[in-house]
């Protein structure tokens, strides 16, 4: 497996590096996104540790570069900017996973470890790539979504929201549970953002569809299903 570090203070990267190929790994250093678009072009890169700072361009803009390009790469935002708003901007630019430094290098390996699971169970002919529920259809290998053969644009946050809604059908899920186990962060009770992005979801898979599939339980979440009932 082969891992651009994209990192420019250079004392970092290089421990990175060594840290990594004394793992098995192959690392290579990028210092700036000039740098990591040159070896991401020529390079069978398998997954990216990217900083949210870098000399030449903002980091979260590569990452949504990057995903574009490729949405195979898994890629790990490792950056000092700490807070729920930009792990927010880290997920929603197409990072698969956000580290906050300081950080110890076991968890970084347990983070490329899940990344790299993840990224072979989705190319294997095992794997469900399709996920459906009625006529709404979302591929996980092409991260795609259409309902009654019509392309839907959705955000990378948004197809990861849509795929815990798809893969819990039935199953009421509270806000908590959904801050945690699509954003990775612990629910604010004083912030609507769940809400704001479920909302945004559903205008885009419900609003001009006569079969509503996202519903709100009051006072205790929402739950995908066909009916109402």
């Amino acid at each position: 497996m082969r891992i651009l570090v994209v990192e420019d203070e250079i004392k970092l990267a290089m421990s990175l590096k060594r840290g990594l190929e004394e793992f098995g790994f192959q690392a290579s250093v990028a210092l700036d996104g000039t740098a990591a678009r040159k070896t991401v072009d020529f390079g069978d890169i398998n997954l990216i540790i990217l900083d949210a700072n870098l000399p030449d361009g903002n980091g979260f803009d590569l990452c949504r570069e990057f995903h574009s390009r490729n949405a195979h790469i898994p890629i790990i935002m490792l950056t000092a900017l700490g807070t729920i708003e930009d792990k927010l901007s880290g997920f929603d630019a197409g990072a698969d996973d956000y580290l906050v430094k300081p950080f110890e290098f076991s968890e970084l390996l347990a983070r490329i470890q899940v990344s790299r699971k993840r990224s072979q169970q989705a190319n294997t002919t095992t794997y469900k790539n399709q996920l459906t529920i009625a006529d709404l259809s979302l591929d996980l290998r092409e991260k795609t979504v259409s309902r009654a053969g019509q392309p839907i644009s959705v955000t990378p946050r948004e197809i990861a929201l849509l795929e815990y809604f798809l893969r819990n059908q039935g199953t009421i899920l509270s806000r908590n549970e959904i801050a945690e186990n699509v954003w990775d962060i612990p629910f604010d009770t004083g912030t609507n953002l769940i809400d704001v992005y479920i909302n945004s979801l559903r205008k885009k898979i419900d609003k001009d569809f006569s079969t509503k599939l996202i519903h709100t339980r009051k006072g205790i979440g929402y739950i995908m299903k066909e009916n109402q009932g």
